[in-house]
């Protein structure tokens, strides 16, 4: 995780001065990145790019299986429930979902299904359905925010808990502070499984044009990202973040009070944490542990 602290880092600035006390000739250069603040050294590499559409797709893909195992090693998995979608890189107004019924954990690339905007399957495993729901909930929000590569959605347990209050997540602690502000949301409504045009366009609407992470009241959690590696990664830390807050407002209820992150500290943390460059990053280490332990199954 990025390092917390109240100020601006620069390249000529160490943590221990603040911008504003600089003196004489010194001025602030170029403000550091997420990854250059959080490498010591060398900075991590980013986001690849691709040299087509085909092998931007491929890697997409690819990631988003992983993604799925990911989650499935994680206990998210309820049913035919959950599912995760990813913009084609040619088509933009086309997306990658799971088939419906089919495990998270035994997912590949090639089980994947495009959509368009209609829910016609245009390409992919044409063998099963997409998931309806998922269909109308991830259209929606592709459609309202253009910026949206990947969103996430499953029925994981500490997301259906804390959906339950129908609050945002508090600012307790470092990580969460990944969502501070407008990064997120709450959904207020619940008319059961979504199966209206209209109730996934408010559902994106609620997410707002800023939003990286929503609270479903009385259903579950939803991320997006610039890249499907962020979209997963921000929804393994909103579940983590549910648990901990649950944790808390258990301890809370025997009168030990809260102390919270300022809004100074979040907002500093969250601007230097949260750029897709740095969360792609955050999600590498579990995709890397996940291609690991399918090696050693084979």
């Amino acid at each position: 995780m990025a390092p917390s602290a109240t100020q601006t880092v620069t390249e000529e600035t160490p943590t221990s001065i603040k911008p504003t006390k600089l003196q004489g000739t010194e001025v602030a250069k170029k403000e550091k990145t997420a990854l250059e603040l959080i490498s010591q050294g060398a900075t991590l590499p980013g986001i690849p790019t691709f040299p087509s559409y085909a092998a931007h797709r491929a890697h997409m893909l690819h990631h988003m299986a992983l993604a799925f195992r990911v989650f499935a090693r994680k206990g998210y998995t309820e049913g035919m429930s959950g599912h995760i979608s990813v913009r084609d890189p040619e088509n933009p107004h086309t997306f990658w979902t799971n088939p419906l019924g089919r495990h998270f954990g035994l997912l590949k690339a090639e089980d994947m299904i495009l959509v368009d905007y209609d829910g016609k399957a245009v390409d992919g495993n044409m063998s099963r359905p997409a998931n309806a729901a998922g269909f109308l909930i991830h259209s929606a929000v592709h459609k309202a925010r253009p910026d949206v590569v990947a969103a996430c959605h499953t029925h994981s347990p500490y997301g259906k808990a804390w959906s339950a209050f129908a609050k945002p997540l508090e600012m307790l602690n470092q990580d969460v502070t990944y969502f501070y502000g407008d990064a997120q949301a709450v959904y207020g409504e619940f008319g059961g499984v979504v199966f209206s045009e209209a109730e996934g366009q408010r559902l994106a609407a609620a997410l707002g044009p800023k939003g990286k992470g929503m609270i479903l009241r009385n259903h579950g959690l939803l991320t997006v990202g610039e890249t499907v590696d962020e979209a997963a990664y921000l929804y393994t830390l909103m579940e983590r973040s549910c648990q901990v807050q649950l944790a808390v407002e258990a301890a809370a209820a025997n009168g030990t009070p809260k102390v919270y992150v300022d809004d100074e500290a979040a907002e500093y943390t969250f601007k230097a944490s949260s750029d897709p460059e740095a969360l792609y990053c955050e999600f590498q280490p579990d995709l890397e542990y996940e291609e690991a332990m399918m090696e050693r199954r084979l």
